[in-house]
């Protein structure tokens, strides 16, 4: 981490979608980027407890005004919070898109300068699994989640051109304990991998709004990150030692959107009527 040795943790960082199934993960490892980590979800879904080096902090995304005061005094934040799945467009409107906007409306007002922004690979998701694509291909969102995310990183370089407000946009792929099923062969991400592409995300210099596919080092991948190589990520782990596991699993129907697009179930759910 070349990038990083020299780097100052920040003083105070915060970590939004805490409560959440990566949040939870990613909230336990990252005590070291900061000397304070402001957590936040919804109140109904955050523990209260903390730990001594943690600030607590209940926030709903699309209160304006609560999102105002969860940024102050913020040098960074990790922006994991919102709705993680397809859902109706109410629902990711009020968490995906009008939260993004009041996250980097409070960066803006407050002077943060760097945001990693949790992307989604639903942003490319209408790409055939025997396509591979960069980060300069054309988006095709496989449903609103994807709609969401797409928009987040318009935000993302908006804020940068107009305001210098630095961002990562990471395209997480499948990011956990291990894959769960054939797509996830090519789209899985490690714990271990994710964090350090987090670190490298947050302490390289100089990355603008960088796009980056989150992905582990697996054999056989849909995505090319040629665009992010300042970032210097380069991850250790593999989807490979699961794969005996995975080949006992019924295998998909052919033709069908899950043996055919990136997205997989993500382009056929919904409509929600």
């Amino acid at each position: 981490m070349a990038n990083q040795e020299h780097a100052v943790p920040f003083k105070r960082l915060l970590l939004t979608g805490a409560a959440g199934g990566v949040g939870k993960v990613i909230r336990s490892r990252v005590a070291s980027f900061a000397d304070k980590i402001r957590v936040s979800d919804l109140s109904a879904a955050l523990p209260p407890d903390a730990a001594p080096h943690e600030e607590v902090i209940p926030c709903d995304l699309s209160d304006k005004q609560a999102v105002d005061a969860l940024v102050a005094g913020c040098d960074a934040v990790i922006h994991l919070g919102g709705v993680s799945v397809e859902r109706p467009f109410e629902e990711v409107l009020e968490a995906n898109i009008k939260g993004v906007y009041n996250l980097y409306e409070g960066a803006r007002r407050h002077g943060v300068k760097r945001i990693i922004f949790a992307s989604s690979n639903h942003v490319t998701g209408f790409y055939r699994q025997d396509e591979k694509i960069d980060a300069h291909a054309l988006r095709r969102p496989d449903g609103y989640y994807g709609l969401s995310k797409s928009f987040g990183e318009d935000v993302a370089q908006f804020y940068f051109d107009r305001y210098g407000i630095e961002t990562v946009s990471i395209r997480i792929g499948s990011a956990f304990p291990e894959p769960k099923d054939r797509r996830m062969m090519a789209s899985w991400l490690s714990y271990d991998d994710l964090l350090d592409l987090l670190q490298r995300s947050l302490f390289t210099a100089d990355v603008g709004h960088t796009v980056v596919y989150g992905m582990s080092d697996n054999a056989v991948t849909w995505w090319d990150n040629r665009f992010a190589s300042k970032l210097g990520f380069v991850p250790r782990d593999s989807s490979e030692p699961f794969r005996a596991k995975i080949d006992a699993q019924p295998a998909p129907e052919p033709g069908s959107a899950v043996a055919v697009l990136q997205g997989g179930a993500f382009t056929t759910t919904g409509p929600f009527e």
